[in-house]
């Protein structure tokens, strides 16, 4: 038995799925919170603050979606969506909610383990970077706080996911260079995560949104067909 001493939040209303997840990482050191009832999450990822949740999509009261959405401002850690929908549009409404992974039901203890694993190890690495960087960085009225993590237009707060913040700090940090998708995936998801590039499209279609509301003048994220990214400082 390990001793990650990391909190994981399960939320299904299946309780054999549950008691099948807790069972699993409890054996690997985890503390392990669990609820069956989506609004009942909302309230409990608030309070216990989890290192990572695992969440069921279809459930009574809130699906997953929902409470993804109402936890994703205030939550920073790495969400995983569990479903027996393995549909192509499910998956992208997860990442567009907010989601950072998605595993197909049924899904083997071995699975489960690597991608908490995955995502808990992308976690620390983030977090041991964070003091090589410089306090912040500004491009003109835009100022991003590497340390508070936070990202502000003319002093107004832009909203950013723990991931799409990461991404934006890669990009940030380096203005001008181009990543591929494969490159910023591999970089802020981690090269041993579970999923794939196309992950990062819907991040950046979420970042162009968010920054659009309140720059709508300014695109600081150029798209260079064919190969990937750019911050842009033109």
């Amino acid at each position: 038995m390990q001793t990650n001493q990391k909190r994981v939040l399960v939320v299904d209303d299946e309780p054999d799925i549950v008691s099948f997840v807790k069972e699993a990482l409890e054996a690997e050191g985890y503390y392990v919170d669990s609820t069956f009832d989506g609004r009942d999450a909302i309230k409990k990822a608030l309070q216990v603050q989890p290192d990572l949740i695992l969440l069921d999509v279809m459930m009574p009261g809130a699906d997953g979606y929902e409470v993804c959405r109402a936890i994703r401002h205030t939550v920073s850690c790495p969400i995983v969506f569990l479903s027996a929908l393995d549909r192509e549009d499910q998956r992208v409404r997860g990442l567009v909610a907010g989601g950072d992974d998605y595993m197909v039901k049924p899904f083997g203890v071995k699975e489960l383990r690597a991608r908490v694993q995955a995502h808990l190890r992308r976690e620390e690495r983030a977090r041991e970077g964070q003091g090589k960087a410089d306090a912040a960085l500004y491009f003109g009225e835009l100022v991003i706080d590497i340390k508070g993590r936070s990202v502000t237009f003319r002093r107004e707060n832009i909203p950013f996911t723990h991931r799409e913040f990461d991404l934006i700090e890669l990009l940030a940090l380096h203005p001008g260079r181009v990543f591929s998708r494969e490159q910023i995936y591999d970089t802020v998801w981690g090269i041993d995560a579970v999923g794939d590039a196309t992950t990062v499209t819907e991040h950046i279609k979420k970042i162009r949104a968010k920054m659009s509301m309140i720059a709508p003048e300014h695109s600081y994220i150029q798209t260079i067909w064919g190969v990937g990214y750019k911050w842009d400082v033109s």
